[in-house]
């Protein structure tokens, strides 16, 4: 297999696990893997050259922008779309328990949830507060 298609498949990865973190971070590893890839397109070999070329990218991305990212998040009036999500119900589409995961649907989206209760298939249940991409949910008790 091409090394660039290697460099593409983890570009793919990342931006994945970038979607289900919401963080930036990782989708600058993909940026610098993308931009390896499209090296190792054009001159095919030189690895060297393609990892510092995604690691120089993947810097210069990272301190770029977490300056501005930092102050965005700090301006008035900026609010999470996630955040929203605390206070509202939802209801449990696979169990939780004390300290395994499950799944619950919130409006229109399903997430990873914890609790510190065990709660079952099909219970209502209210945001109390998120993770990074894991709610913590409690009983709903009204």
């Amino acid at each position: 297999m091409e090394l660039w298609v290697i460099w593409l498949i983890l570009a793919g990865i990342l931006i994945v696990v970038e979607m289900l973190t919401l963080t930036f971070y990782l989708l600058w590893l993909a940026i610098g893997a993308v931009i390896a890839a499209a090296i190792d397109w054009f001159w095919p070999g030189s690895f060297v050259l393609e990892l510092v070329a995604g690691c120089i990218v993947v810097l210069i991305l990272t301190l770029f922008t977490g300056p501005i990212t930092r102050r965005f998040h700090a301006s008035k009036g900026f609010k999470d779309a996630v955040d929203e999500l605390v206070g509202k119900q939802g209801i449990v589409l696979e169990a939780i328990a004390a300290e395994v995961p499950g799944i619950v649907k919130v409006g229109n989206e399903t997430w990873s949830a914890v609790s510190h209760e065990q709660l079952l298939k099909g219970e209502a249940v209210r945001v109390v507060s998120r993770g990074s991409a894991v709610l913590q949910v409690e009983k709903w008790g009204g």
